[in-house]
């Protein structure tokens, strides 16, 4: 069944309850460092302005464990809204309850109201009916625009979406399916997949399913390591989870049979320790010495992960090559993001880490689509749907 849209739903005059993505970066002045997802939510709320709706925007902010903890509180994703919305935001003083029935009961057409974080609430998370009911009760409308939440099984995602009788998404999920949906349904060929970070635990699901879809597989970052071990090729003192290394062995048999090219490392950059200003060598080979850990792919991994991805039509880039974060064991990671930003082809970049570095290097504007969620483009591109979405549809 096809998503009802917020194009396709009357909001004149109406209380349009949306599930935005406000789970942004705060500096210890509690401001906010990085407002992309907010940002990414104003098409969604501008419309919803135009159209005469009463705004109320609802989100989480980190991990409060169910506790008001006002180092969490939205107020500074808010104050960020007003200014790019050149308008006043209130701050409801809770989500629920007496306090944000008032403050929405205060609201004309074009007013917009942010909601205190959902998750001082542990019903929230637990998707606890009756907090759902009490979410719902203060919309006419539901939309969903949280890509970046909708893998969560939570009232704000799932439990109240019943409730709703008039209910569809935002333009960000719109952008975000459309783009991903590519990815699942008809990638145009060659599809090459590039698959960093630290733990192939992460990501194992997808390298499964990517199998029915992809041409070539780049695994880099620490998650290498456990594939090269897999192979029988020692790795030194870099991160491996053995007890993944059987599961890694049947994928690779797997990928074989499905005639999948999997690209691990051929060489490495090496450091007794991890830490800046460490003294780097580079191995000749995949081997990695028993008193030295890999921090980043050797020059020919590059030249071999460039050379696949020139050759590609469709990109997916989840995951950095090695220790971005430390430079200079941020060159392999670099080297890709300016590779994959030349691209002619169709491009999909996710992953918080991911997306920094494209920023980093000033290329995330070169990207056919950046995701804002990590983990729901992850289990969407694994499964082809999110509790969030099925809730929708249901």
């Amino acid at each position: 069944m096809a998503l009802t849209t917020i194009e396709q739903l009357s909001l004149q005059g109406k209380r349009v309850f949306i599930r935005v993505d406000f789970n942004v970066p705060l500096n210890k002045a509690g401001a906010v460092t990085d407002d992309t997802r907010i940002r990414e939510a104003l098409p969604t709320i501008r419309y919803a302005r135009q159209q005469g709706a009463k705004v109320l925007l609802a989100s989480h902010l980190g991990r409060p464990k169910g506790k008001v903890d006002l180092a969490f509180s939205l107020k500074p994703a808010a104050e960020r809204l007003a200014t790019l919305l050149e308008t006043n935001v209130p701050l409801a003083s809770d989500c629920v309850g007496p306090a944000a029935e008032a403050a929405v009961n205060k609201l004309t057409a074009g007013d917009v109201l942010v909601l205190e974080n959902l998750r001082f609430h542990a019903e929230e998370e637990k998707n606890e009916a009756g907090f759902a009911r009490a979410l719902a009760a203060l919309a006419d409308v539901y939309i969903n625009d949280a890509f970046g939440s909708s893998h969560r099984a939570h009232a704000s995602v799932v439990g109240m979406v019943p409730h709703c009788v008039h209910k569809g998404v935002g333009f960000l999920m719109q952008k975000e399916v459309a783009a991903l949906s590519r990815l699942v349904q008809s990638p145009e060929r060659p599809f090459v997949a590039i698959l960093g970070g630290a733990k192939v635990s992460d990501k194992i699901g997808l390298i499964g399913s990517l199998l029915t879809r992809a041409n070539t597989i780049i695994i880099g970052g620490a998650m290498a390591y456990t594939l090269l071990q897999a192979q029988g090729i020692s790795t030194g003192k870099s991160l491996v989870e053995p007890e993944k290394v059987q599961e890694v062995r049947t994928v690779l048999a797997k990928a074989k049979e499905q005639r999948v090219t999997i690209l691990v490392p051929q060489d490495h950059v090496v450091v007794a320790e991890l830490q800046p200003g460490a003294v780097a060598t580079t191995t000749a080979g995949p081997e990695i010495a028993s008193d030295r850990l890999g921090v980043d792919i050797g020059p020919r991994s590059i030249e071999s992960f460039r050379a696949a991805v020139r050759s590609a039509r469709t990109i997916l880039w989840n995951g950095p090559m090695g220790v971005f974060e430390i430079p200079p064991f941020d060159q392999g990671t670099r080297a890709l993001a300016e590779t994959v930003a030349r691209s002619t082809g169709f491009s999909v970049a996710g992953g918080g880490d991911t997306v920094a570095a494209l920023t980093q290097a000033g290329l995330a504007d070169k990207v056919s689509h950046v995701s804002t969620g990590g983990g729901a483009s992850l289990e969407f591109l694994e499964a082809g749907d999110l509790p969030g979405l099925a809730a929708l549809r249901g």
